[in-house]
Formats: structure tokens, C-alpha cells, sequence
């Protein structure tokens, strides 16, 4: 990794810890109810909706509330997705998304994975846009960050029944969080270029003609045909470029700070209309990590001791520098199949890149959005190297635990510093404790379903579709590289990431019903199990530190935290690893050293 990569790495972890401090500050309050003005504005909405704000629940009736609201959203998304053609704010006239494609995409934002298998621009409506993508948005951010609020609750409280009201943390959430940043970083995004508007699409003169070669048509509008059956193709050409217009700032805003990722347009942040210049790509890489590290110190806060914040930080912060190192040193690489050919490439791979972007900020940029579960790509991830494309596979299979997305990473790395204390306590002979609770049998069911159930659903999932013969058709690269296109897709909807390795056509009928199993029971699956350890913790009484505790705040535990989460989180997928970007960089490499 050269210097200029490590100055913007640096500059990177600095700027965003600054902003991270007291945001924590802001939001620590709010979750704890500390926001006067937001109390009083809050609570005639909240009587108005039948619900009683001093009332907290129990574990279960919190989760059977998540999953009603979250199953509502679903609902809502299809039908406003099923009935665009015949709603306003439809300037391009799209039609109705098809049935497999809307349960996909609605499945998909509502558990905060914002898979994407169509085209933005050219599928969803301006209203879709905005009142389906986007409000699902803020509402799975806000779902992520309740949880992990009730889950941090639970090593708080002592000999309590309740973890709080759902309604409320919700509310509190999305009014006085999501909302708040998301304007002003939207006014931000639209003052450096990011376009935000309702006009049609606008057809613009080109420099230069635009040359192509399509499907000859028939007098009946049908392509012609050769004797074999082929279509006949003809030279085409235009002069003018349709650009699409839309609401894009406000999206891309709630996309990046609520870790979403879902984009207006097709090619994503890589589109200059949502990321025009250097300077918006910086402030969008600081977005998605910024609420999951503020969490931390809300984490801290909370639970009356910021040491236990920082050594959360310091452990996922240590991973992620050794990822994006790891990532940028495979990318600055020359491609070996090049250099054989006698083709200079040592700048290293720019295949799939934005020049404007170059490889430092694609590598870094990709780590950061695997490491949250934020879909949002700035290049193909799929024109990476072999090992430079594993990187990103990995931080999403690790559970997206290293800073992670919104609430989402902060209750995946306590699912694992709760499994840490638990193997340290068994190798000393010990109960072992978290912050004052006893880890028991109970809790450990809880963690073993939380930790195991995105691995079962990424290869399961993986070997299915490539069994299947639905799965194998869409499969564009054969061999170790189409299985990791496989893989990587599985990785990203059981984990809720969202970004897609390219390659993989997945809009077909048995994609979209198979990645939405994976992407609902990958959150929710590991959401139930997250709040039924909060409701036991909570039920507990807090014991005494003595001598023989564990201390959890440590350079010690933060070992063994990152120990915990290296062998048990990664060991499930080495064998698949193995399969695909292991094996395709050693016939990379063999090819070009035994030439057939």
C-alpha cells in the first residue's frame, strides 16, 4: 500500500472519530429519553397513535412488534412498486414492476439489504422512489439502531422486566437521528452537483454520435431472424442521450448515513449525478461508518463505562485497517494475464474503476461498504482481483460485525464479545460474566442461533443455486469466478449488505425468491435471538466486580474479541473461500507460469 493510500486511510479514521464523539453524545440523550424538545414534540403523535409511551414490554412483545411493522412495510412497498403505472409523479410513464421483482426489492428494503435487481432509473418512478425506497430507508435504519439500543438495555438494567417501547425507540430513531442528518447532508450532496428534482428525463446532444450495433427489426417490429435462428444485427447511431432525472440527493443521503445502499441509478455511487466529484465520495465513505462508531460510544455511555466502548472500537477498527491494506495491495497489483501479454499495467487494476475515483478510493471504499451493511459501490467488484474481490466477501461474512451497518454492527460485535467471555470463562474455570451478568445457558442458545444462522442461509443458499439449474443459467463466468459470483450474492443478501459482485444476472424468478428468504431470515433471524438475550440480561440481577473478573476493556479482550470473531465467524465460509477467489488466483497465477 503506497503513501498516498495510507495518508487517505489516516485521514479517514481521524475525521471520522471526530464527528463520531459527539454525535454519540446527541444520540445518547435522545435514546434515553434527555431531548425535552423532542419529548414534547413526540408525544401528541405518539397519543395519537394509541400509544403510551411510559408503557415498556418484555423481550417477545418489543421483537412481535419489530417484525409486524417491518412485515407492514413489506406490504406497502409491493403495492406501491405493483400499482407505480397507474400512481403520480410518474414523468417516464415506467410500468408496473413485475410480481417476483417488487417481493425481491420490497423484501429487500425493508431489512435495510437494498438489493437491487433492476435498473433505478429506468424501473421505478420518481413517487416509488420516494415514498417506497426511500421511507424504507430511514424505517430499516431506525430498526437496526432500536435494536441494538434495547440489546445495550439489557447489560444496563438490573432486575427489569422490559427492554423498552418499541413505538417510541422507533420514533425517537427516525425524528431525531436519521431525519436530522439526512437533510443536511442531502443540502450538502445537492450543493456539490448531486441532482435533486421531479423533472422528466431530459434529452441532451451528445459531443459525438453514439454508435452501436442492435437487433434488426422486421415491418412487424419483431427482430429479423437469420438461418440459424440468430438475431441479425445492423449498425445503429444517435445523436442525442437520455438523461435521467429524479430525486436523488434526498436518497442518497438516508442511502449512506442509515447504511442502505440502494441507489437511484443503475451504476450506483459510481453515477456522477450521485457522486460528482472527490470531495462527495469522501463525505459518502464517512456517512456509512458514522453512526455504527458513534455507537459505540453510545454503547460506552449507556452502559457507564466508555472503556467498554473503545475496546469494541479499537477491535473493529483493527480489522479493518488490515482489510483495507489488504484490498488496496491486491488492487495495486499489475494483473499477471496482462503482464504476460506484454501489457504494461503497473498502475495496477483499474478494471471496473472510475478514474476520477482511482484504486486507493475504490479499495477503500469498497472495504467500508462491506464492513457496513451498506450496498453502495464506487466500482465492479467483480473486475477485482481474485484476492482483492475475496476481501469484501470476507467483511460480509464475518457478519458485518467490524463497525457494521447501522445498530445492525454494534448488536453483532456484543453477540461475539459475549461468545468471547464465554470460551475465556471456560478456559479459567470461571462463570463467565459481561458487564455484571452471568453468560448462561440461555444466553448462549441465543448467541449460537444469532452467530449460525446467516452461515446456514449463505451455503445452503450458495449450494442450491449451483445445483439448480435456474441458478447455473445465470451465472456469466464459468468456473472458481462464477461460483464466487454466486457466493458473494448469497454473502450480501444473508447478511444484508446489498452490493452485488457483478456478473450474476439475479432479476429471474428463482433469484428473487431465493435471495429474499435469505435476505429476511438473515436479519430477522438474527434480531429475535439479539432481543431474547436483552430480555434475560435485563432480567438479572448485576454482580459485583472481584478479583477474578474478566476485564472486558483491555487490550487483552480486544485479542481475544478479534480471535473470537477471525475463527469463529470466518471458519464456516474457508471451504467455499477455497473453492472460488483461492483456487481462481492460483490458475491465475499458474496460467501464466506454465502457459498451455
Amino acid at each position: 500500500m503506497n503513501t498516498p493510500a495510507w495518508m487517505q486511510l489516516l485521514a479517514y479514521l481521524a475525521i471520522l472519530l471526530l464527528l463520531a464523539w459527539p454525535l454519540a453524545r446527541a444520540m445518547e440523550a435522545v435514546m434515553q429519553g434527555r431531548f425535552d424538545l423532542g419529548r414534547r414534540v413526540e408525544a401528541p403523535l405518539l397519543r395519537l397513535a394509541g400509544v403510551d409511551a411510559e408503557r415498556e414490554a418484555r423481550w417477545l412483545s418489543y421483537a412481535m412488534g419489530l417484525l409486524v411493522f417491518n412485515g407492514l412495510g413489506i406490504l406497502v412497498v409491493y403495492a406501491l412498486q405493483r400499482l407505480q403505472a397507474a400512481l403520480p409523479l410518474n414523468p417516464q410513464g415506467m410500468a408496473a414492476v413485475s410480481p417476483e421483482s417488487a417481493f425481491n426489492t420490497a423484501v429487500s428494503f425493508v431489512t435495510n439489504t437494498n438489493w437491487q435487481g433492476y435498473g433505478g432509473e429506468s424501473t421505478m418512478s420518481n413517487l416509488t422512489q420516494m415514498l417506497a425506497l426511500t421511507v424504507q430507508n430511514f424505517l430499516s435504519a431506525a430498526t437496526g439502531i432500536v435494536v441494538a439500543v434495547a440489546l445495550v438495555r439489557g447489560f444496563a438494567r438490573h432486575s427489569a422486566p422490559a427492554i423498552g417501547n418499541v413505538w417510541v425507540d422507533l420514533s425517537r430513531a427516525t425524528l431525531w437521528i436519521l431525519l436530522p442528518l439526512s437533510s443536511v447532508f442531502a443540502l450538502v450532496l445537492a450543493g456539490q452537483g448531486v441532482i435533486q428534482n421531479l423533472k422528466p428525463y431530459q434529452d441532451v446532444q451528445t459531443v459525438e454520435a453514439v454508435t452501436w450495433q442492435g437487433p434488426k427489426l422486421g415491418t412487424d417490429g419483431q427482430p429479423v431472424k437469420d438461418d440459424k435462428g440468430q438475431p441479425v444485427l445492423e449498425d445503429k447511431s444517435s445523436p442525442t442521450q437520455s438523461v435521467a432525472m429524479g430525486p436523488v440527493a434526498s436518497q442518497l443521503a438516508i442511502k449512506m448515513i442509515g447504511t442502505n445502499g440502494g441507489g437511484f441509478f443503475n451504476a450506483n455511487s459510481a453515477h456522477p449525478y450521485e457522486n460528482p466529484t472527490a470531495v462527495t465520495n469522501f463525505m459518502q465513505m464517512l456517512s456509512i461508518l458514522l453512526i455504527p462508531v458513534a455507537l459505540c460510544f453510545v454503547f460506552g455511555r449507556m452502559v457507564g463505562d466508555q472503556r467498554q466502548g473503545w475496546a469494541l472500537l479499537a477491535a473493529m477498527t483493527l480489522v479493518f485497517v488490515v482489510a483495507v491494506v489488504a484490498t488496496t495491495a491486491a488492487e495495486q497489483q499489475a494483473n499477471p494475464a496482462l503482464t504476460a501479454l506484454g501489457v504494461d499495467a503497473a498502475g495496477g487494476n483499474m478494471e471496473g474503476k472510475e478514474v476520477r475515483f482511482g484504486i486507493n478510493a475504490s479499495a477503500l471504499f469498497a472495504t467500508i461498504t462491506t464492513a457496513a451493511s451498506c450496498g453502495a459501490v464506487i466500482s465492479m467488484h467483480d473486475s477485482y482481483t481474485p484476492l482483492g474481490g475475496m476481501v469484501p466477501m470476507v467483511m460480509m461474512q464475518l457478519g458485518e460485525v467490524i463497525f457494521g451497518g447501522v445498530g445492525s454492527g454494534l448488536y453483532g460485535m456484543l453477540v461475539f464479545a459475549i461468545l468471547a467471555v464465554f470460551i475465556a470463562g471456560l478456559m479459567i474455570g470461571r462463570t463467565p460474566e459481561y458487564l455484571g451478568k452471568k453468560i448462561e445457558a440461555h444466553e448462549m442458545k441465543m448467541v449460537s442461533i444469532a452467530i449460525l444462522v446467516t452461515p446456514l442461509l449463505v451455503l445452503l443458499g450458495t449450494a442450491v443455486a449451483v445445483m439448480a439449474e435456474p441458478g447455473r443459467a445465470s451465472i456469466q463466468d464459468p468456473g472458481p469466478h462464477g461460483f464466487s459470483e454466486v457466493l458473494y450474492a448469497l454473502s450480501s443478501a444473508a447478511n444484508n449488505n446489498g452490493s452485488a459482485f457483478a456478473g450474476l444476472s439475479a432479476d429471474t424468478p428463482f433469484y428473487n425468491l431465493l435471495l429474499a428468504v435469505a435476505m429476511w431470515f438473515g436479519r430477522f433471524g438474527v434480531i429475535v435471538p439479539v432481543l431474547a438475550i436483552a430480555g434475560s440480561l435485563a432480567a438479572k440481577k448485576r454482580l459485583a466486580v472481584t478479583g477474578g473478573t474478566l476485564p472486558t476493556h483491555g487490550p487483552l479482550f480486544v485479542l481475544l474479541l478479534i480471535g473470537t470473531v477471525l475463527l469463529v465467524g470466518l471458519l464456516n465460509y474457508v471451504p467455499a473461500l477455497a473453492l472460488g477467489p483461492v483456487v481462481e488466483h492460483l490458475m491465475l497465477n499458474a496460467e501464466v507460469s506454465h502457459p498451455s
